[in-house]
């Protein structure tokens, strides 16, 4: 059994790469890895977890939105991640979460974002769900 129905599973993937991508592209004085930190522990990433249908049918700009109302969240100072990485992240992160049916905030623990970035440039080529496996064998 996974965390929610494999229906939901293309456009939460899709829609957290590009909320990583929209805050790294926006705010690129920004400290990326702190928001993707915030959100991956957050109650509105535990709500998609849920399937909280309101919240997983949300675009990235209006998760963005019901994030940083719901949370209080303020981005921080800082450097937001370059190029396709943090599209990348995000959808590794939604996937690795649905695959192994384990709660978000988990994830960052399994899986350090500073050991995805490192892995990123052997990792993003491969196809998701095979990089996923990769490193869940880990």
């Amino acid at each position: 059994m996974t965390s929610y129905p494999e229906d939901y599973l293309d456009d939460v993937v899709e829609n957290q790469g590009k909320l990583f991508d929209f805050v790294a592209q926006a705010f690129p004085h920004k400290s990326t890895e702190d928001f993707i930190t915030a959100y991956m522990t957050s109650k509105t990433r535990k709500y998609i977890d849920e399937c909280q249908a309101y919240v997983n049918t949300m675009s990235a700009e209006e998760l963005w939105e019901y994030f940083t109302k719901t949370e209080r969240y303020e981005l921080k100072d800082g450097k937001a991640l370059e190029g396709f990485m943090p599209d990348w992240i995000g959808e590794f992160y939604a996937y690795y979460q649905w695959f192994y049916n384990i709660p978000s905030a988990e994830v960052i623990d399994k899986v350090p974002l500073n050991f995805l970035k490192k892995a990123y440039f052997g990792l993003h080529d491969l196809d998701l769900d095979l990089a996923v496996q990769k490193v869940g064998r880990q």
